[in-house]
């Protein structure tokens, strides 16, 4: 065993702060809500429903990891946020769609209560969307400057102890990293300046790090994998992650590759098609806030199956994407994937795959085992990029000079060691030689 990390009681309230109160806040929040009543169980939570195994199998060792770790409880959450559309949690909610009337009526007022705050927003990013409920300022550093204020405010109207930002709001439009955003000083002269090329999701990472309230990265968008952006989180010493979450589609490559893969199963091709009909598709229907998904889905396969190492099975992969918008379809989404694998002796063989899915239930249990990780990593003095929670990303990020991790298993892997480290336990490593050792 090494020894245990020093890790700040999780005493008094957390408040969860999401840009973004659609389709998948506001499932979050009727979830945790529902369950403090008794309503429902926080299924999809590792934080909650997850345990850990800790020594040797022999050693009957399998705490829940909100026993192991000190993790705030759900009866401890506060919840705001901030949304370019004025409705309340509640109405947001039945206006998404996702839970039905008879989940939200009973947590009608908790819902009602949680009003949005005016949203910082640009049409650029977002075409789709018309804002109305959006703050306006001279600069995009005064728009900061009032998230900010909006940021202080809610910590002492909810009297809360600590605050953690998970960016739960639409898609931007793709972005590759320019001159401002290679160093914080030309970032925060760009915030100065209305540089065009600081999307709002920057302004919010800014405000967040800025106060030392740990940000996570729920969409494909440039964020906290900026530079400038990352240079403030070391600086300030607070805890990013991102990006992306892995929901739907996505969540099904990671478990399958890795199994084509250790079974050096060929593949000559991928493709996947989506429909769906909430907000995220109608963001989704621009093409350039589509570019941005599509990469962040495109990148999964190339690491997973390294074709550089296994060119006789991967090489020639094509592998497609792609995302239509359906309004009938609303929130669940079916994502259909064809793919075309070879066996032994180049015979081919064919999987299909047609999941449908509800994306929102699928990402809010993520949302909150993120909020509640982060807050643990704060309290341990984490700063920067935090690897460990890949396991919830699509496009996880890295340090610069590695390739991401994308096998669900082994991000599980990580993740889990990353707790015992912490708490001073043995690592797993599965080797078992210690069971046959005469």
């Amino acid at each position: 065993m090494s020894d245990k990390m020093k890790i700040r009681p999780a005493q008094g309230r957390l408040g969860v702060l999401t840009p973004g109160m659609g389709a998948v806040a506001t499932t979050l929040y009727a979830g945790v809500l529902g369950a403090r009543k008794g309503h429902t169980k926080p299924i999809g939570s590792l934080t909650q429903m997850g345990h850990i195994r800790l020594g040797k199998r022999t050693d009957n060792r399998n705490p829940l990891i909100k026993e192991f770790v000190p993790l705030a409880g759900m009866e401890d959450l506060v919840f705001g946020g901030w949304d370019p559309i004025p409705e309340n949690a509640f109405d947001a909610a039945m206006t998404a769609g996702v839970l039905e009337e008879r989940d939200l009526l009973p947590i009608k007022d908790e819902l009602s209560a949680i009003q949005p705050m005016t949203a910082v927003f640009d049409p650029k990013f977002v075409k789709k969307l018309e804002g109305t409920h959006v703050k306006t300022g001279a600069t995009k550093m005064a728009l900061a400057e009032q998230l900010m204020d909006d940021i202080k405010n809610f910590k002492e109207k909810n009297k809360c102890d600590r605050l953690v930002m998970v960016w739960c709001g639409s898609t931007e439009a793709y972005e590759v990293p320019s001159e401002v955003h290679q160093t914080l000083r030309a970032f925060e002269e760009g915030l100065k300046n209305n540089n065009e090329s600081i999307a709002p999701s920057q302004i919010y990472a800014y405000a967040a790090l800025k106060m030392g309230i740990p940000y996570a990265n729920g969409a494909p968008n440039l964020t906290v994998d900026a530079p400038a952006i990352l240079e403030l989180a070391m600086e300030n010493r607070v805890p990013v992650c991102g990006k992306d979450f892995k929901t739907g589609q996505t969540l099904m490559k990671t478990i399958l590759a890795p199994g084509f893969k250790a079974r050096l199963l060929g593949m000559n091709g991928w493709f996947s098609t989506n429909i769906l009909g909430n907000r995220d598709g109608e963001v989704l229907d621009d093409p350039a806030s589509f570019k941005a998904k599509e990469v962040s889905k495109l990148s999964v396969l190339e690491s997973i199956l390294q074709a550089d190492q296994y060119p006789d099975l991967y090489k020639d992969l094509y592998h497609k994407v792609r995302i239509n918008y359906y309004p009938p379809r609303g929130d669940n989404k079916e994502g259909w994937d064809n793919i075309d694998i070879f066996g032994w002796m180049g015979y081919q063989m064919q999987i299909k795959v047609d999941f449908l899915c509800r994306d929102s239930i699928l990402a809010a249990p993520i949302v909150l085992d993120l909020a509640l990780f982060m807050d643990l990593a704060s309290r341990a003095d984490q700063r920067g990029i935090q690897e460990w929670l890949s396991f919830y990303f699509k496009s996880p990020q890295v340090a610069k000079e590695l390739y991401p991790e994308h096998d669900l298993f082994i991000q599980q892997t990580k993740l889990k060691n990353t707790l015992r480290h912490w708490m001073g336990e043995d690592l797993i490593t599965h080797l078992g030689t210690e069971y046959y050792d005469s």
